[in-house]
């Protein structure tokens, strides 16, 4: 069973000084990283957001949740997260997804292929990251990228390369996830492209039980060697956690009960948060929790991280 260990979801800043300076206070309050998200709404670039994080910092890890492989060439992206590696002395987190969030793709003119495309063109990538940080030279022949002895330089400060997280609800993904990643996110499905009600739904108990088989299954071996990361989408700090539970299931279709133990509701007094993470790292495995309230969510990380 893995120690549990904490991430903060940041988005922006009101400056570069205040963006360090939360950079900072995650630190100190025992946060394991910072994640940025790689979307082309109202917030930060990943790339210099996390560099500036790191050079902030000398502990936290830092990394985007999830860069979008379809936004830039891997023989592009590569080279920033050795650079970025080399920079903070190897605490650098290589989250890579498939793409999803449909508006990205309408405003940028990005072309938006099926899920199944956009896998496989993410697999074809994570094999040339492969490539590019173990080896002298990167060739690969494939449907979606071809690259004929390209240098695999810089060598990241971490050797083999920085951890990869690759997350996702789906099969397919999740299968590539066990083939390649270090951090594995077990997420809602989010193949409506807009998250919301119809995302909710598959954030069951069940659903995550079946997604967690799926990674097992495909893992074999390397399964106890993964770390298992659940990402927060509804998280508060309350004494009447029941009542909450109540009010926000009908919105999403489900019954109270199973609104309380959807892994990405973290709802209670902190003692009650406590108790539902370290039975679901019992039940799941999930022992990296991400959160976006830092705040609230520092005496849970006092009292858990490392444990």
């Amino acid at each position: 069973m893995h120690q549990f260990r904490f991430g903060v979801q940041l988005y922006k800043a009101a400056s570069g000084r205040e963006w360090r300076d939360k950079a900072r206070k995650a630190e100190s309050l025992g946060y394991s990283s910072l994640y940025i998200p790689d979307h082309f709404s109202d917030l930060w670039g990943p790339i210099a957001a996390i560099t500036a994080a790191a050079e902030a910092t000398s502990t936290l890890r830092v990394g985007a949740l999830v860069f979008d492989n379809d936004y830039r060439h891997p023989v592009v992206l590569a080279k920033e997260i050795a650079t970025i590696d080399i920079l903070s002395q190897g605490r650098v987190e290589f989250g890579l997804g498939a793409g999803w969030m449909t508006t990205d793709y309408e405003q940028s003119g990005i072309a938006l292929d099926s899920p199944g495309v956009r896998i496989e063109r993410m697999v074809e990538a994570l094999e040339i990251y492969r490539q590019l940080f173990t080896q002298e030279t990167a060739t690969f022949s494939g449907r979606h990228y071809t690259l004929n002895g390209v240098p695999g330089l810089p060598k990241p400060f971490t050797p083999g390369g920085p951890p990869i997280l690759v997350g996702g609800g789906g099969r397919k993904v999740l299968t590539a996830a066990a083939r390649f990643a270090s951090i594995i996110g077990i997420n809602p499905e989010l193949t409506s492209g807009t998250g919301g009600v119809e995302a909710a739904r598959t954030a069951v108990l069940d659903r995550y039980l079946q997604r967690l088989a799926w990674v097992r299954e495909a893992a074999g071996d390397r399964f106890d060697s993964i770390e298992l990361q659940v990402l927060g989408q509804v998280e508060m700090i309350v004494p009447n956690r029941q009542e909450v539970f109540e009010k926000l299931a009908p919105g999403f279709g489900i019954s109270a009960a199973e609104a309380s133990e959807m892994p990405i509701v973290m709802v209670g007094t902190e003692a009650e948060i406590v108790d539902d993470l370290v039975r679901r790292r019992e039940q799941l495995g999930f022992s990296y929790i991400v959160v976006h309230d830092m705040d609230a969510f520092a005496p849970i990380v006092a009292r858990l991280a490392g444990t």
